[in-house]
C-alpha cells in the first residue's frame, strides 16, 4: 500500500489504516485544530498522556488531570487544548488504551 509522505500504514486484522505521523518523532496524530496537533506514542510510559504541538512549542498533558508533564504552549493554544480535552477525554482515554496495545488509533473531532 502506497502512503503519502508523513504517514504510516498500520494493520489490524485485515484492515489497513493510514495515520499522519510526526516526521521527527514518528507518533500518530489523533486531531488537529487551529494549528495545534495532538499526538500519542504507541506503548508509551505512564501516566496516560498526550502531546500537543503548536509551531515550535510542545507540551505533554496528562489525560486525567490535565497537568503538564513537560513543555509549554502559548496561553491561547493551551486554553484551546484544555477546551478540546474536556469535550473529548473519553476518546483520548480509549486511544491511550489502543496505543498501549499498539493497535490503530481513532481520529478525534477537532475543536470548532
Amino acid at each position: 500500500m502506497q502512503r503519502p509522505t508523513g504517514c504510516a500504514t498500520m494493520s489490524a486484522g485485515e484492515q489497513h489504516y493510514v495515520v499522519q505521523v510526526s516526521a521527527e518523532n514518528r507518533m500518530p496524530s489523533v486531531s488537529q485544530f487551529f494549528g495545534i496537533v495532538i499526538y500519542m506514542y504507541f506503548n508509551d510510559h505512564l501516566p496516560p498522556h498526550f502531546h500537543a504541538e503548536y509551531g515550535e512549542f510542545e507540551a505533554v498533558y496528562t489525560i486525567d488531570t490535565l497537568d503538564i508533564l513537560r513543555g509549554q504552549l502559548p496561553r491561547r493554544a493551551h486554553s484551546m487544548v484544555i477546551e478540546w480535552v474536556l469535550a473529548h477525554r473519553a476518546e483520548l482515554r480509549a486511544n491511550w488504551l489502543r496505543a498501549r496495545e499498539q493497535v490503530p488509533l481513532e481520529q478525534i473531532e477537532p475543536l470548532e
